[in-house]
């Protein structure tokens, strides 16, 4: 993204005397402590907050999932951090930003020509931002998960410094490319297995790491839309229906108030899948050959517990031949308050054309729709399938070796994501090549996991008292 007083485009040269003087005003061991200021924020009136616009009944369970360890308060506690690092340095160079690039954000998915790609996949607060809030989140996701897998100093600063380190090598190696071979480049699961395997040659990594790595790419690749249908669809007097798991998967039947009829839903669902066909790539698209069934609200992840999300089951030629969307409301993004409003006038929208430019391939469902609800309010959503060849890393089995691989992919992703929307060679430039950045990063990341156990042990004490509400763990 261009920035004020940043030169043309084309001026390559200029582009790299951009990011040394950014550097020069804003050096790169200014990123490395945090200290909260004497009038920071109260982070619990913060998600206070959130929880205003989200489902009521849901909401408790956000907090009971966000309750279990600071790694899965970091998760939810987006708008928290993002409020903490507007007051942090930054040097002028803008890029479209994830918003929340912690470390469960990035995954494997299916691209359109079937293949698996390694790539970020959760983009609900992008907008454009300085390039540095997302590398700081990444960071810090993984000293938060080192401490919750009890990995030693010495093994968490590898790690840190190993995500900061794939960034800035990434970014340099695009800085150099020609043009289109940054716009292009991408990280292919098969090859990263392949790297894995070379690594364990290497460097003696424990062969049961190589045999995670593949087991999930293998993993992934069953994770896709007919199998979604296996496990959440069931056939009901006939009909295909959305088997219901309150109060996590409720039909839209059971949400549906006093005098609306089915035929309406139908109508109305008819109507907003026509709209939203309009939103997608491409002149002819195969959601014109399919028709709505059934739909049901879902709850998804940690952070976005809470906001509305829909499963919808569509059908194809017959009932053998199903497609599962998801519909996931898009409200503001965290950085909304801290850094100019988007661009477009629904928040699905800026949702899908920020991951459009940011991924290396995007769903060919991936668009964009306002929806009105039972309660008259009308509310922004983007959609996509449900699962197309999905799968992330566990955190509960993390090893140390295995972290310091992945840091390694997630940092050189997110670089990739940078380098496409945003002046790869600034940014370069301003990182050098050397290990200044890499290590003040790693330093601001000891200092604000310790921010975040000090927020988590202030949440868990407003859930004992009261202040907030929390559900038996679902």
């Amino acid at each position: 993204m261009d920035v004020q007083g940043a030169p043309s485009p084309t001026d390559f040269a200029g582009r790299a005397a951009f990011g040394r003087e950014a550097r020069r005003r804003v050096p790169r061991s200014s990123h490395a402590s945090w200290v909260p200021p004497a009038d920071r924020f109260d982070p619990i009136s913060l998600l206070e907050e959130q929880a205003t616009t989200r489902v009521p009944e849901l909401v408790p369970i956000r907090h009971a999932r966000m309750s279990v360890s600071p790694f899965t308060f970091y998760r939810g506690a987006a708008l928290v951090m993002a409020a903490d690092l507007a007051g942090t340095p930054v040097s002028g160079i803008t890029t479209q930003i994830c918003g929340d690039a912690h470390l469960s954000n990035f995954g494997v998915f299916g691209t359109p020509e079937r293949r698996l790609l390694f790539d970020i996949n959760d983009f609900d607060e992008t907008l454009p931002g300085p390039w540095e809030w997302d590398l700081k989140r990444l960071v810090v996701s993984f000293e938060v998960a080192g401490r919750h897998r009890g990995f030693s100093d010495a093994e968490r600063d590898a790690v840190n410094r190993a995500a900061v380190r794939g960034y800035r090598t990434r970014m340099r190696r695009a800085a150099e490319s020609r043009v289109l071979e940054a716009w292009y480049d991408r990280l292919d699961a098969e090859a990263a297995s392949m790297w894995v395997r070379s690594e364990k040659e290497a460097r003696r990594l424990d062969k049961r790491l190589v045999k995670r790595t593949e087991a999930a790419l293998a993993k992934a690749r069953g994770r896709d839309s007919l199998r979604a249908f296996s496990k959440l669809v069931r056939v009901i007097d006939g009909e295909m229906r959305i088997a219901a798991d309150p109060p996590l998967i409720v039909p839209l039947e059971d949400l549906r108030p006093e005098g609306r009829t089915l035929e309406e839903d139908v109508q109305q669902m008819q109507a907003m899948l026509e709209s939203y066909q309009a939103t997608l790539p491409g002149t002819r698209h195969p959601l014109a050959e399919f028709s709505y069934v059934h739909m049901a609200r879902k709850v998804v992840g940690v952070g976005s517990v809470g906001t509305r999300a829909w499963i919808v089951l569509l059908r194809g030629r017959d009932d053998a031949d199903p497609l599962l969307l998801q519909a996931k409301e898009a409200e503001g993004s965290v950085l909304e308050r801290f850094l100019p409003p988007s661009e477009y006038p629904q928040h699905g929208e800026r949702v899908v054309r920020g991951q459009r430019l940011m991924q290396a391939a995007s769903d060919i469902f991936l668009g964009w729709q306002q929806v009105t609800g039972y309660d008259g309010v009308t509310r922004d959503f983007y959609l996509r399938q449900l699962h197309d060849w999905k799968g992330g890393v566990d955190v509960e089995i993390m090893v140390p070796s295995g972290a310091e691989l992945y840091a390694n992919a997630c940092g050189e992703t997110l670089a990739r994501a940078h380098a496409r929307s945003g002046d790869r060679v600034s940014i370069a430039a301003y990182l050098g090549s050397t290990d200044r950045m890499d290590r003040a990063l790693a330093e601001y990341a000891i200092a604000y996991a310790d921010q975040n156990e000090r927020d988590f042990a202030e949440f868990r004490a407003a859930v004992d008292s009261g202040r907030l509400e929390a559900a038996a763990l679902a």
